[in-house]
């Protein structure tokens, strides 16, 4: 896309830029605004004010957005995949070591591993039902999510040819490819490698992303509340953002050819000891 106009703003707590040909109408730019504040609205479980907030405070049966019913498979999916290590419950687990809506990045105690689902979750279609107070995070699947409802609401507005970048996961659609550079796991500067990206979304993941502390990051286990160590950074790539971006955080938990057999996507794994595995559909460059 030659010279493309770049939209930019902040949403659910991340740096967002949408690139098309031209310049996007004030009223296409109000209606993404309007799409960001609103799933925010339902979701952050940094917000008192939001349905995730509500599910905090009190148990109780909570109706919300069709996207919901998405959600809950892909997660319900990737819950008995990864034997429970990878779930939306991991909210009261990252709070215990700092995560929390304040940012205190100060552990309150010992690790804590997330609930069962089965022990205080009903999740079915757009309607959650709970039977504890509860600390939801879609962090590992929402901003995906978003950035395909954002597509979507981009072409209801006429706009076919475009770039969504929510801070390293993307977007693209139109006739003309973009090269994408892949961050190196331990210098942002650098880049370890290229991917070319026609037409569908490429999510990144890394423990050096929201680290804090001595060796805490975001990517937690769910069955102990502790950091992941093995996998350092991954990337996925998929026909859907919400699908990619789930499965680049999967794949810290699930050998990507395991996943391979339930998802349609391509996939880079980095770590610890700098060695790599990736698939046959990976078409990256990685530098020697």
């Amino acid at each position: 896309m030659p010279d493309p106009e770049d939209f930019r703003f902040d949403g659910i707590g991340t740096r967002w830029e949408i690139s098309t040909p031209r310049p996007l109408d004030a009223s296409v730019r109000a209606r993404l605004l309007a799409l960001v504040e609103r799933y925010d609205g339902d979701w952050s479980r940094f917000r008192s004010d939001s349905t995730v907030g509500a599910m905090a405070r009190q148990p109780g049966r909570y109706e919300l957005p069709p996207e919901a019913a998405d959600l809950g498979r892909l997660y319900r999916s990737l819950y008995e995949v990864t034997g429970g290590a990878m779930t939306p419950l991991i909210g009261g687990s990252l709070e215990r070591l700092g995560y929390d809506a304040a940012y205190s990045l100060r552990p309150a105690g010992n690790a804590l591993p997330a609930p069962h689902w089965e022990d205080v979750l009903t999740w079915d279609g757009n309607v959650l039902t709970t039977t504890a107070p509860l600390v939801l995070d879609i962090g590992a699947t929402g901003k995906g999510q978003l950035v395909d409802l954002l597509a979507i609401e981009l072409r209801s507005c006429g706009v076919d040819s475009f770039v969504i970048d929510a801070s390293g996961d993307l977007l693209h659609r139109g006739p003309d490819p973009v090269s994408v550079a892949l961050e190196h796991p331990y210098d942002p500067a650098r880049a370890i490698g290229t991917v070319p990206l026609a037409g569908g979304a490429l999510c990144a993941s890394a423990s050096n992303r929201r680290a804090w502390g001595d060796g805490l990051h975001h990517v937690l286990d769910g069955k102990t509340g502790l950091p992941v160590r093995r996998a350092v950074a991954t990337w996925t790539m998929a026909e859907s953002t919400m699908v990619a971006d789930a499965l680049a955080t999967a794949l810290f938990f699930v050998p990507g050819k395991e996943l391979e057999r339930s998802f349609d996507f391509s996939w880079l794994t980095v770590f610890s000891d700098g060695s790599a595995a990736y698939s046959a559909g990976f078409e990256g460059t990685l530098f020697s």
